[in-house]
């Protein structure tokens, strides 16, 4: 998520968009599991606090959302975690899952069953509140124990005022109609800090970058506070249903602007590598899901093939994020396309409205 100064009009405009019905702007959601209500709260910080083994039961009940000044911590600033435990249905599984988690005052990480999948906002020393973001975060199916117990751990920290996961929609949910892929690539890929235009090449030896999971920022997952450059590697043999059709590839949403090469030939960007920082900090391409055509005779079938992707990060959240992420046929992404176009503009909804 990012912030920054903006225009009064701006402010204006972005209240109007806030106002819209859930479905606009964005995919349709269904809830799942409903999770205001009771949950485990303590004040204080310990990182052993996000184990799912945690024994929580003496930790004092809150009630969610709602600030914790208003449940018997007055005046209280500082670090608090809060703990849920739940069972995740059979049924989600195959589904596109996501976890939203309200507003909370002021900047929070997100664990479940210790898994870190999340952030907002940031911590001292370099401290960032968030207190009016609503958190949706991608919920990935492999850290659930599906037909059995889980525990999502919250970590928070509160400057002043009001604390805590104060008030929003908490639940899990799912998108009704998700772009699925033809080919799943998500899972573990290869990243590395830095730049280099070698690390685009398909030849190139990446044995030893660090393991990362895609899609998921990379700050849960090794570059904790790192902004910069930094690069993805994943090989991949196309399924036979890509042979002979025009294929795109699905990077999701990558924050904050890309580069994306296929077997070394650049297939596609979103932003530019030479913007200034401080544009990118108040620019909407983090929030753009990326597909990029393939162009004819580059995939290369029932051999193996290699994604390179450059990424800049300008602040706070950084790298692939959020799905889908994989191979899909043109057919099958435009008449997913046609079916969200209206949605994906909130003017045109609007133009409906009132017509």
């Amino acid at each position: 998520m990012k912030t920054g100064n903006v225009l009064l009009w701006s402010s204006c405009a972005l209240a109007l968009l806030t106002t819209l019905p859930f479905q606009a702007g964005a995919q349709e959601q269904q809830i799942l599991e409903d999770l205001r209500g009771r949950w485990k709260f303590q004040i204080g910080d310990d990182a052993h606090w996000s184990r799912p083994s945690l024994d929580d039961a003496k930790w004092d009940d809150v009630s969610v959302p709602s600030p914790w000044e208003d449940q018997g911590y007055p005046g209280y600033d500082g670090y608090a975690w809060y703990r849920k435990h739940f069972v995740a249905k059979e049924g989600w599984q195959g589904r596109s899952l996501r976890l939203h988690m309200g507003r909370i005052d002021d900047a929070d990480e997100v664990y479940v069953n210790g898994y870190f999948i999340g952030f907002c906002g940031q911590f001292p020393p370099n401290y960032v509140s968030e207190y009016g973001t609503t958190r949706d975060y991608y919920l990935p199916e492999w850290c659930l124990r599906f037909g059995s117990e889980n525990v999502i751990a919250v970590r928070v920290y509160d400057s002043q005022l009001s604390g805590g996961i104060t008030d929003g929609q908490v639940g899990i949910y799912a998108l009704t109609d998700p772009l699925i892929p033809t080919q799943s690539l998500a899972g573990t890929w290869k990243l590395r800090s830095g730049d280099d235009p070698a690390w685009k090449e398909p030849g190139l030896n990446d044995a030893s970058w660090h393991n990362a999971v895609v899609p998921l920022y990379w700050e849960t997952q090794g570059l904790k506070d790192y902004d910069g450059f930094g690069w993805y590697r994943f090989s991949f043999i196309p399924s036979p249903g890509a042979e002979g059709k025009t294929m795109i590839l699905l990077l999701g949403k990558i924050d904050d602007v890309d580069e994306a090469f296929l077997n070394g030939e650049k297939i596609g960007h979103t932003g530019s590598m030479n913007s200034r920082p401080e544009r990118l900090r108040t620019s909407n391409d983090y929030r753009q899901l990326r597909a990029y055509t393939i162009p004819g005779g580059l995939l290369k079938p029932g051999e193996k093939n290699v994604i390179a992707v450059r990424v800049f990060d300008a602040w706070l959240h950084g790298g692939i994020y959020d799905a889908p992420v994989g191979l899909i046929t043109r057919d099958a992404y435009m008449a997913w396309k046609d079916r969200h176009k209206d949605r994906n503009n909130p003017w045109d909804f609007w133009k409906k409205f009132f017509d």
